[in-house]
C-alpha cells in the first residue's frame, strides 16, 4: 500500500527506544526522512543508525522536551537540515506511579511537564513551519488511562487527558491551514516495562482485553502510519484507541 510518505520529513519525540523507535522505523520504511529526539544519547545514536540503514535521511537530537527554548532550537535545526517538517509525533512520556495521598509534588510535576508540556512545546514550535507550508500531520500519543483513569496513576491520567484535550483544541485551531491533529490512545502494550511483570500480572491484564493479548509496539506504529499518511486526510481531532477492545 502506498501511504504517500516518500521524501516527507517526520519529527518524533522519545524515539530512542520502545514505541517511539518502532514508529520511526515504520515511517522510514515508507521512505520518510526521520528526525528523532530523546534525552538518551546512546539510544539516539543506535536508532538513528538503524533508520539511516533503511536508505533515508536520519537525524538524532538530544533535548529536554520540557524546555521551550531547547525545543525551539531542535525544531529549527530539523527544518534547517532536512528542509521541512511534514509530520510531528509527540511520543515522549514517563510514569511516576503512586496513590494520590502519597504522591510527591515532584512525581506530579515531572509527569505533567514531560507528557503534557512537552507535547505543547513541540506542537507550538513545529506548527509555525506547518502553517507556512499550509500542510502537516500531528499525532499525539495519549493513553486509555487518559480516558478511563487508573488507581495509582492520577498524574499520568491527568497528563494524557490533557494531551487529548490539547489534540482537539489544536485540531480546531490548525484546520484552516490544512493541518490534521489526532491522538492515539494505546492500551497495555508489550514494552520493556511490561516484560518484567510476572505471568500472573500479565494474565490478569489479558483477562481485561477482549482480544486476550497485550498489544505490540508495531500495533501502535501502524496506527501512527495511518494518521501520518494521506489515507487520513479527512480525519482530525480524533482519538484512535489501540487497546484490543479493553475500553469499548
Amino acid at each position: 500500500m502506498n501511504y504517500g510518505l516518500k521524501d516527507k520529513v517526520a519529527l518524533i519525540t522519545g524515539a530512542g527506544r520502545g514505541i517511539g523507535r518502532e514508529i520511526a522505523l515504520n515511517l522510514a520504511s515508507e521512505g520518510c526522512h526521520i528526525a528523532i529526539v530523546d534525552v538518551d544519547e546512546n539510544t539516539l545514536k543506535t536508532t538513528a543508525a538503524e533508520i539511516q540503514a533503511k536508505g533515508v535521511k536520519s537525524l538524532g537530537l538530544k533535548a529536554d522536551v520540557c524546555n521551550s527554548a531547547e525545543v525551539e532550537k531542535v525544531v529549527d535545526e530539523v527544518n534547517k537540515q532536512l528542509g521541512r517538517i511534514d509530520i510531528l509525533v509527540n511520543n515522549a512520556g514517563i510514569t511516576r506511579d503512586n496513590l494520590i495521598m502519597r504522591m510527591k509534588d515532584e512525581e506530579w510535576d515531572k509527569v505533567i511537564a514531560i507528557n503534557l508540556k512537552g507535547t505543547f512545546n513541540f506542537t507550538k514550535h513545529v506548527c509555525r513551519y506547518m502553517f507556512k507550508q499550509r500542510a502537516g500531520k500531528i499525532v499525539n500519543i495519549a493513553s486509555v488511562i487518559g480516558i478511563g483513569g487508573n488507581v495509582g496513576q492520577a498524574n499520568y491520567a491527568a497528563s494524557k487527558a490533557g494531551v487529548i484535550a490539547l489534540t482537539k483544541s489544536s485540531a480546531k485551531e490548525f484546520a484552516a491551514r490544512n493541518i490534521n491533529v489526532n491522538a492515539i490512545a494505546p492500551g497495555f502494550i508489550q514494552t520493556a516495562m511490561t516484560e518484567v511483570l510476572s505471568d500472573e500480572v500479565k494474565n490478569k491484564m489479558n483477562e481485561r482485553i477482549p482480544l486476550q493479548r497485550l498489544g505490540t509496539v508495531q500495533d501502535v506504529a501502524n496506527a501512527v502510519l495511518f494518521l501520518a499518511s494521506d489515507k487520513s486526510n479527512y480525519i482530525t481531532g480524533q482519538v484512535l484507541v489501540v487497546d484490543g477492545g479493553m475500553v469499548m
